[in-house]
C-alpha cells in the first residue's frame, strides 16, 4: 500500500470516528466510555497521518 492510498484510508477513518463521536454526543446519555475510547482512536489516527506526512517530506529531500 502507497504512502498516499495509506493516507486516505486513514482520512476516511478519522472523518468515520469524527462523525461517530458527534452521534455519540448527541444521544440524550452520552456514554463516556465509548467517547474516550473514539476519541483517543481519532487522536491514534491523526498521529499516524502526521508520522506518514512527516516521513513522505523527509523521503522528497
Amino acid at each position: 500500500m502507497s504512502v498516499q492510498s495509506r493516507l486516505s484510508a486513514l482520512k476516511e477513518r478519522h472523518a468515520s470516528l469524527e462523525m461517530r463521536i458527534a452521534e455519540e454526543d448527541q444521544r440524550p446519555r452520552p456514554d463516556s466510555e465509548t467517547l474516550g475510547r473514539l476519541k483517543r482512536e481519532k487522536l491514534r489516527v491523526k498521529e499516524e497521518m502526521e508520522r506518514l506526512r512527516n516521513q513522505e517530506e523527509g523521503s522528497t529531500d
